[in-house]
């Protein structure tokens, strides 16, 4: 398991046009971006009725995990589920593929299945963690990403805006869900690397009055249900 740093930051709509014209100079954009360098990135995030997920976040718990189900671009043809966790500061995800049938069948409550799930570990991991912790699916998240790419130090640079949720619903493969925008115009800055950080880089995003933050979109989402 690989874990990395992660800055946050949350800047608004200057700052957001001002370093995304800085790293446009610089750096590569993702591959995986529409010619408008943005793809929507909609998760469903678990939790159970003691909100442990969420107070673990609040709390600034040291060491924590999260299960999600996640797809990009509108197009559920290609599901993930992951866990990322944090540990000491440093974050680690792992993933397994979900067919569109499954992540509908654990949506619906009909997740025996996953007991059984050859070679996929971390959806035994996920089932144990329903069954024991009571983790079930809790909320959606949605947004606008535009990531750039660093070589050096295997850099990840994220701008996320246009955060939305979902209000009592959590069928998130279903396009008729309603889902609404927190109202929080901000943009959320995210900057991840492996052993090093360059220098460059690091120039790069500074932002004058702009702090290291631990905001969540999964506890900014919370609000609404």
């Amino acid at each position: 398991m690989q874990f990395r740093h992660e800055w946050k930051h949350l800047i608004n709509y200057g700052d957001h046009i001002e370093l995304k014209q800085r790293l446009c100079a610089v750096l590569s954009p993702d591959p995986h971006a529409e010619p408008n360098g943005t793809y929507s990135v909609r998760s469903l995030y678990f939790d159970n009725v003691c909100d442990k997920v969420l107070r673990e976040k609040l709390n600034g718990v040291n060491n924590r995990e999260k299960f999600r189900i996640r797809y990009y671009k509108d197009d559920p043809s290609f599901l993930r589920l992951e866990k990322k966790q944090k540990t000491g500061g440093l974050c680690s995800k792992l993933t397994a593929q979900l067919t569109q049938a499954e992540a509908q069948s654990i949506v619906e409550g009909k997740w025996a299945w996953m007991k059984d799930a050859a070679g996929r570990p971390l959806l035994a991991e996920l089932y144990q963690k329903m069954l024991y912790q009571g983790l079930r699916p809790r909320t959606i998240v949605e947004y606008l990403r535009e990531p750039f790419l660093y070589p050096a130090g295997n850099v990840r640079i994220t701008l996320d805006h246009h955060l939305r949720t979902g209000i009592r619903c959590v069928d998130f493969l279903n396009p008729e869900c309603p889902l609404v925008s927190t109202g929080d115009p901000s943009v959320i800055l995210e900057v991840k690397w492996d052993e090093f950080l360059p220098t460059l880089v690091q120039d790069l995003v500074q932002i004058p009055n702009r702090r290291v933050t631990a905001f969540s979109k999964y506890a900014a989402c919370r609000l609404y249900g």
